[in-house]
């Protein structure tokens, strides 16, 4: 049966429903934080230690986090880190509600949530190929959907939702998210169990960490596929920090209005993740990278130059349609071409790279829209992408990228373990 027949596993329902249901709560916070930090603050630098303190858990374990998923049952991994970040939520919940909130348990609480986030994502990334049994076009169809989901949650349904729960009380958007969480550590738990690949030898956890990043860095098409969100990070935290404070201040936008801008954005990802396997066939997904890449540039200096709320809504949505073609074809990519008992690891290098350069890009927004003007930081992350863009383009050809899948393991070898489903059905019996 041929990839393009062959259906997704009953366990990949299960997962996408766990990430739907988060993306939603995520997308509640999303737009209730920056609106919270707001109330207490109007400083650009105190709202980006609020901003770039979920990103620190990958400059400080990014590696070793890796290195321990490997090691540890993926699905166990997630579902604890789900139901540990419901309990975390509850204690800036009841903060807000005794009106006893402030930046610093913000700043803490986005850094704990950040820990787990780590955990979570590097153990979804690496159990979704054994899942789907390494089949690039299955991975692609599989990401496309949970990217699309995601982007819908977290983007479309999730802002306007965090918005207006905020009006009715600061702790009730953090305690939405919190029952996101725990509905997904429950469902999490019924999918396919799948043991740790072997490692080839005993070695310590500081050697594996070591190993993993090492493979990354040698890899031309690896390493152009972890610099690009790297670089995007740094251009996209320096928007995100201060886009808030333009929606108000430049734009004339009210808090349900803030929520809709993010809307916006969410609209393009969802076409983006919908459009992203057939620009890959039509373009190649080298190709395909460095236009989506491009688009994101070029749309930031649009939401710069943004005269009103309707352009700027544009521009997000071009920029979101760019990143949720990115967000497909990228990861797919890597989970085709790397081996199982490594995929923790140059998955957490590379979201490593991506995240720490969030904090740098955090702060350059907040210390450009001090000494600079608003708008500073947006044209600063138009051209960051753009130059970005013309970097990496060699590095993730289609001709780098043809080679790799052709010299990739085949479908079935030693690297794909059996899953044993507990809620009763042999997840390779694909429907």
């Amino acid at each position: 049966m041929t990839s393009d027949v062959r259906k997704l596993p009953t366990g990949f329902g299960r997962l996408w429903t766990a990430q739907t249901v988060s993306s939603l709560g995520d997308g509640v916070s999303h737009a209730a934080l920056p609106l919270l930090a707001l109330t207490l603050t109007r400083d650009p630098m105190a709202l980006a230690v609020v901003t770039a303190a979920g990103t620190l858990p990958w400059l400080l374990f990014g590696v070793l986090g890796g290195a321990l998923v490997d090691r540890w049952d993926r699905r166990r991994t997630m579902w604890i880190m789900d139901a540990a970040r419901a309990v975390l939520l509850a204690i800036p919940a009841a903060a807000a509600a005794l009106d006893v909130l402030s930046i610093p348990l913000l700043a803490a609480t986005a850094f704990l949530l950040g820990l787990g986030g780590l955990f979570f994502d590097t153990a979804a990334t690496a159990y979704l190929p054994d899942l789907l049994g390494r089949d690039p076009a299955l991975l692609e169809r599989a990401n496309s959907r949970l990217r699309g989901a995601q982007t819908a949650m977290s983007g479309f349904a999730g802002p306007p939702a965090g918005s207006a729960l905020l009006a009715l009380g600061r702790a009730v958007p953090l305690l939405a998210d919190a029952v996101s969480f725990m509905l997904s550590a429950l469902l999490v738990r019924t999918l396919p169990a799948i043991p740790p690949p072997v490692p080839l030898a005993r070695e310590s956890l500081l050697r594996q960490a070591r190993a993993g990043a090492s493979y990354v860095f040698r890899d031309r098409l690896l390493l152009g596929l972890a610099l690009r969100p790297a670089v995007g990070n740094v251009a996209f935290l320096a928007v995100e920090t201060v886009l808030a404070l333009f929606a108000h201040e430049r734009l004339g936008i009210d808090t349900y209005g803030f929520g809709l801008l993010l809307t916006a954005e969410a609209t393009g990802g969802l076409l983006g993740a919908g459009i992203a396997s057939s620009l890959g066939r039509r373009l190649g997904t080298g190709t395909a990278l460095t236009c989506t890449a491009a688009v994101e540039g070029l749309a930031i200096l649009g939401l710069a130059a943004a005269p009103n709320p309707y352009v700027a809504g544009l521009a997000l949505a071009v920029c979101g349609a760019g990143m949720g073609a990115t967000m497909v074809l990228g990861p797919s990519l890597r989970q085709a071409i790397v081996p199982a008992h490594l995929m923790g690891r140059v998955a957490s290098t590379s979201r490593m790279l991506a995240m720490c350069a969030a904090p740098l890009g955090a702060f350059l927004g907040g210390w450009l829209a001090t000494t600079h003007d608003i708008r500073t930081p947006l044209y600063a992350a138009g051209g960051l992408l753009l130059a970005m863009t013309a970097v990496t383009a060699s590095m993730t050809s289609n001709r780098r990228v043809e080679a790799a899948l052709r010299a990739a393991a085949p479908v079935g070898g030693p690297d794909h373990p059996t899953l044993k489903d507990p809620a009763g059905e042999s997840a390779p019996n694909l429907l």
